[in-house]
């Protein structure tokens, strides 16, 4: 098991605070020392904002990239690997795509459900506005290096503040908080190679989530009371790395017997993320089962040879972790398809009440069925998905969704 990020929140004003950056770079590096002393990996430290809303009324509501470029440089020197801006507004979705194209290390988002974040029992809307402009920008951004921007950019229905995976991350609170995400798969494989049957798989699995979680807790707290950062939590998901020992894809299969996709794979997705649900620890952001598709060597696998569909992801989705994330598409995929597909995500977070996100990949020139390959080291070969249907019903492009919680 690694540690994915630490993940710094902090809101940061349009006039970028060097200062502040700078002792949050500080932070971040204390305890990505303090972590790895403990004996622990640390792949990246990041850090989250929310700087829209305060965007829209500077002198850089009109030119986001410039103003990013700005950011990530000086983020990128105190040594944070990626940032979160946040939220977009509807209106401000036209600028994103210019945004990625300008940067490498920047992301952000848009709430496709209000309100924004929460699940309310007077029922969520889910916002046309917003994702038609999500599919837009999704559709736009394909075109930044191949289809890659789009890594960089995800739809979230009620997603709260405060969840350290990217993209989904951002702050929401005036004060600086840090949480910890996860690369854990490898605990599900090793319960299913340890065990004889599936309650063995789940008591395995609880027991060593609830002693890594332990540890990260002391390191956790330790930081908090010297460094006066708040601790939210940990989000425990079983992240993959594309590897067959890091992989959920290959956990999946060795609780079913059978390949990703089969009959079975649903309550193989439900086992584990009840797992991580009764585990004891500080929870926060998605605490669940992750199913990205090409940042897992088995499941990118099973999309090539045509195991899996997009929608048994979102079917999973509803049992476990994210939502859709790192989907491959086809290059010629209509914004009206895509829209259709974000206002099935955004029904299903709102009737199952759970936090949900989708960050779907459009690669020009490619079709369904054609091989995928990025030199990027979480990503493994895979496959392009089929995503049908190009015309707009009643759905499109304008409607919205008042819908309730499913009791």
């Amino acid at each position: 098991m690694k540690i994915r990020s630490i993940t710094i929140f902090s809101e940061l004003t349009p006039t970028i605070d060097e200062g502040q950056i700078a002792y949050l770079g500080e932070f971040a590096r204390t305890a990505q020392n303090a972590y790895e002393q403990a004996g622990f990996e640390v792949q990246t430290t990041r850090l989250a904002t929310n700087n829209f809303p305060a965007l829209a009324q500077s002198k850089w509501a009109g030119d986001l990239a410039e103003w990013a470029v700005k950011l990530e440089a000086i983020c990128h020197a105190q040594g944070f690997d990626y940032i979160a801006l946040g939220p977009a507004a509807p209106t401000q979705l036209e600028k994103l795509p210019a945004l990625f194209a300008a940067t490498q290390r920047i992301f952000a988002t848009t709430h496709i459900t209000s309100p924004a974040g929460a699940l309310s029992a007077n029922g969520t809307l889910i916002n046309g506005t917003a994702i038609r402009g999500a599919a837009r920008v999704m559709r736009e951004a394909a075109h930044i290096e191949n289809g890659f921007g789009n890594l960089r950019f995800a739809a979230l229905a009620n997603v709260p503040a405060g969840t350290p995976f990217f993209p989904a991350a951002y702050a929401g609170d005036e004060k600086p908080a840090f949480a910890i995400a996860t690369e854990s798969a490898d605990l599900a494989v090793t319960a299913c190679q340890e065990a004889s049957n599936a309650q063995e798989v789940h008591s395995h699995l609880v027991t060593t989530i609830e002693a890594q979680a332990a540890c990260i807790e002391a390191v956790a707290n330790k930081l908090a009371q010297t460094q006066a950062i708040h601790f939210t939590g940990i989000d425990f998901s079983l992240a993959p790395f594309p590897t067959h020992t890091i992989s959920i894809g290959a956990a999946l299969e060795a609780l079913t017997g059978t390949p990703v996709g089969a009959a079975g794979t649903l309550a193989a997705a439900a086992l584990f993320t009840t797992a991580i649900q009764q585990a004891r620890f500080s929870h926060t952001g998605f605490c669940g089962l992750m199913l990205p598709v090409l940042e897992d060597v088995v499941l990118a696998q099973r999309a090539a040879e045509g195991y899996l569909r997009v929608g048994e992801l979102l079917q999973w989705s509803a049992v476990c972790g994210t939502g859709l994330d790192t989907v491959p598409l086809p290059g010629d995929v209509s914004e009206a398809a895509l829209a259709r597909l974000l206002f099935d995500v955004a029904a299903l977070s709102t009737r199952l009440c759970k936090p949900l996100t989708a960050r779907l990949m459009p690669l020009p020139g490619k079709v369904a069925g054609d091989p995928v390959h990025f030199d990027f080291a979480y990503f493994a070969d895979g496959g392009v998905l089929p995503l049908e249907g190009e015309e707009a019903g009643l759905l499109l492009p304008t409607a919205s969704l008042q819908l309730h919680i499913l009791r």
